[in-house]
């Protein structure tokens, strides 16, 4: 995959906002745990960043694949991860199925207010017992009459603090576990406001991140139009699948240039740093160790190309993406971690730029499949792991 000059100049126009609107404020924002999405996202609907690949109909821009993984990588700039990824919420994990499925009053309702930056969105996945498990999800759905009354929790739910709504994968049915799941669109604010019946359990506080809100939210009889259901009743798990796939190649897509980034302030600060005599830098190991993590960066952005090339195919790329995701994870554990040693005690503070891509690059192995499932995926589809017999 190359990108064209219609690629270089989205991330040159997303490159200016973020010095000009976001890395001013990233400090202010880290410190508050919390960034006013609603004020970062109409600004960026403004200048159509939030659906380069979403249809034109709904006021998102048509392009292929490719656009969304060159808006990614330009995401990097951002001086931290939590911002990056709640726009990337927003608009790979959210808004997929949604655009692809959602019938044209959904679409209206919810997509295009998302992609001019009027609305907010989460995505409603994981619950305080089934993380990883997808399919382990205990939320309902019951039927009464033409709506659904939903019952349960969703927790580390980015961006759900301020969302006006949530992309839910609930159960809509008895039967088995992969075809028993919906998608339900779920309003959850008006005016600012919870909707009834929705409650938020806490605000999470994590180790890093910290400028993404995340919460815990408990819905207790909360009636929603049948209506809201994305596409086909009992598809969700499917659809959630599908859905993974570009979430999984956005997480990998929007590590390069952080990556790319967290060496070279530490080639720069090497360079810089006296010792014995002499600088960092001229220390053989410390020059071998950065070269070994630039090969590796570079690997996982020729993967991560790669995989992008095979979906703008139209190619199931399951595979692609879990490896493009299960190695951006492991990147964001070891270069931050390395970096950091090559810092010594400024490396250890908290103010320090490496120390928050440590901190904030830990989330990679865990948030939207941890390693081990990329791994039990990747086990599967080679064929040398059996799927439990039921």
């Amino acid at each position: 995959m190359q990108y064209s000059h219609e690629h270089r100049e989205i991330q040159n126009t997303l490159k200016r906002f973020i010095e000009a609107e976001i890395n001013p404020h990233v400090d202010e924002w880290e410190a508050a745990e919390i960034f006013p999405a609603h004020e970062v996202f109409k600004k960026m609907g403004d200048l159509g960043l939030l659906g380069l690949t979403k249809p034109e109909a709904y006021g998102g821009a048509g392009l292929d694949y490719s656009y969304s993984m060159a808006m990614a990588e330009a995401l990097g700039h951002i001086d931290c991860g939590g911002i990056p990824m709640a726009i990337g919420v927003q608009t790979d994990m959210a808004t997929p199925a949604l655009a692809r499925f959602g019938s044209d009053e959904l679409r209206a309702q919810f997509l295009a207010p998302a992609i001019a930056g009027d609305m907010v969105g989460c995505i409603g996945v994981s619950e305080p017992g089934a993380g990883s498990d997808v399919a382990g999800i205990k939320t309902v759905a019951r039927k009464d009459g033409d709506d659904y009354v939903i019952s349960g929790q969703k927790m580390w739910i980015t961006n759900s603090l301020q969302a006006d709504w949530m992309c839910m994968l609930v159960n809509t049915g008895e039967g088995p576990i992969h075809k028993n799941k919906s998608l339900v669109m779920v309003p959850m604010r008006e005016n600012g406001k919870l909707l009834p019946g929705i409650e938020v359990g806490k605000k999470i506080k994590k180790i890093g991140m910290n400028s993404s809100d995340t919460g815990l939210i408990y819905f207790d009889e909360v009636r929603v139009p049948q209506r809201y259901r994305i596409g086909a009743e009992g598809q969700g798990f499917i659809y959630q699948m599908q859905q993974f796939q570009e979430e999984r190649l956005w997480a990998a897509a929007s590590s390069l240039q952080s990556l790319t980034n967290c060496i070279q302030w530490t080639v720069e600060w090497a360079q810089e740093r006296k010792l014995f005599g002499a600088t960092l830098a001229d220390q053989q190991w410390v020059q071998f160790k950065l070269a070994e993590l630039k090969a590796e960066v570079e690997s996982l952005r020729a993967l991560t190309y790669q995989a992008c090339e095979h979906y703008v195919a139209g190619e199931d790329v399951t595979e692609w993406a879990t490896m493009a995701k299960l190695k951006a994870g492991r990147l964001n554990r070891t270069v931050p971690d390395t970096c950091l040693q090559f810092w010594g005690g400024m490396g250890y503070t908290w103010e320090n730029k490496v120390s928050r891509m440590y901190r904030d690059g830990r989330l990679a192995s865990i948030g939207g499949g941890a390693d081990e499932v990329m791994l039990g995926i990747l086990s599967k589809m080679m064929g040398i792991a059996k799927r439990p017999q039921k």
